[in-house]
């Protein structure tokens, strides 16, 4: 493969760990009409910055893929995960719900497949990761959630994996099957619930990353309607239900936000636009309940996404659960919304007297150029850098006034 110097950038070229790193991208990023399942050992996985990990695919396919190597290494029984959710990227809501099974009762990834066939990246990676089962659960280790063909289930057979399968009729369906699904496994229902918009995925994907974090389910409604089955799934709550209604009134209307509390208490959680929306909800937190990510400080994880890839959106939420625990932001495909800009630089981290002191940001990015460009990386990684207190950089020896002449002995770490 032919490759070109990039300034700034590190590849992370093992597909497990981080090491022997060049300076180095592909010259030209892979199609994104590139057939599914191509040869992962033949692309740059991961392309880093100093404050930023990208998912160097814009194939869902492939992405989750990666983002599962990234978090579950399987070289012990300790690293490999309970379970896998195997779902279909066409179909964003039923995945989308589907997150809620990652932490508990998988401490698992959620990969894809076709309706009518798993692909060979998605076989290879569930054999590498071969899951333990998980104890929970009956010991299932794939979980499949959508009305698949038969060829899949036999598929799975053929690995010989224990399989479960949750199926609905339509999106809010799906929704009640998985709250259904994840109570009957812990013996409880939560409480907690968020509500989302099924018809706008750019308001209601950032609630995958704390699903998947956390025991609270989402649960669909229309802009002036409540599903039948949403309705349902919240009775089990018994009127007292803790809702988060995710989006403004321009995806969810007051009429719904009126009806729904018939079940308990309803907070609003909004933006005046999807990159608003996103960091109202990685800002929130309800100190009744614990409900919400809270960032309004330095020292945390984001994952980055760009608007109008949904299933790259879902591929990525693994990185809520493990490490560095990230909630979902949008940006755009070559630069920052000034809404999201204003935000990192409201979290972004402030050193006394040396850079070492912390703490720091880091971001997760999933897709290839085609999805967002490096120089888009290139600013987001800026806007993570740590900073002086007093406004000088790393230079001004732990934020020391410049225009004062001081003897270098003097100065902290120059005196040897």
């Amino acid at each position: 493969m032919k490759i070109k110097k990039f300034a700034g950038i590190i590849c992370l070229t093992s597909a497990l760990l981080v090491a022997g790193c060049t300076s180095a991208v592909p010259e030209k990023s892979p199609s994104r009409n590139q057939p599914t399942g191509s040869q992962l050992e033949n692309k740059i996985p991961w392309v880093a910055t100093k404050n930023t990990t990208r998912i160097n695919t814009s194939d869902p396919f492939e992405a989750a893929v990666i983002v599962s190597k990234t978090i579950w290494t399987s070289t012990n029984d300790q690293s490999r995960p309970g379970g896998v959710v195997l779902v279909n990227p066409d179909d964003w809501q039923s995945a989308l719900v589907s997150t809620d099974l990652i932490h508990f009762p998988n401490n698992g990834p959620v990969l894809f497949s076709r309706q009518d066939q798993i692909p060979d990246v998605t076989i290879n990676e569930l054999k590498r990761l071969n899951p333990i089962g998980s104890p929970q659960n009956q010991n299932i280790q794939v979980i499949l959630v959508g009305n698949f063909d038969k060829n899949v289930e036999e598929q799975i057979k053929s690995l010989e994996f224990k399989f479960d399968r949750i199926q609905g009729k339509n999106p809010a369906d799906y929704a009640k099957a998985i709250d259904a699904y994840y109570a009957k496994v812990a013996g409880s229902v939560p409480q907690s619930v968020i509500i989302g918009s099924m018809d706008s995925p750019d308001f209601t994907l950032p609630a995958t990353n704390w699903i998947a974090h956390m025991p609270e389910p989402l649960l669909y409604v229309k802009k002036d309607e409540i599903p039948q089955e949403t309705n349902d799934a919240l009775k089990t709550r018994n009127g007292q239900a803790n809702i988060y209604l995710l989006g403004p009134e321009l995806v969810v209307s007051s009429n719904v936000e009126q009806q729904l509390k018939q079940y308990g208490k309803v907070t609003r959680i909004s933006g005046n636009d999807p990159y608003e929306n996103a960091i109202a909800f990685a800002k929130f937190k309800d100190s009744a309940t614990q409900f919400g990510w809270g960032i309004t400080s330095p020292g945390h994880n984001v994952s980055f996404m760009v608007i109008g890839s949904p299933a790259l959106a879902i591929a990525q939420t693994p990185f809520s659960h493990m490490g560095k625990h990230a909630p979902l932001l949008w940006t755009g495909q070559d630069k920052m919304p000034s809404p999201v800009m204003s935000y990192l630089m409201s979290i972004q981290p402030k050193y006394k007297l040396s850079p070492a002191e912390g703490p720091y940001n880091h971001a997760w990015i999933t897709g290839d150029q085609n999805t967002m460009t490096s120089n888009a990386q290139a600013e987001i990684d800026s806007m993570l850098e740590i900073t002086s207190e007093s406004g000088g950089g790393h230079g001004n020896m732990g934020g020391m006034d410049n225009n004062k002449q001081t003897d270098s002995t003097q100065m902290p770490g120059m005196k040897h």
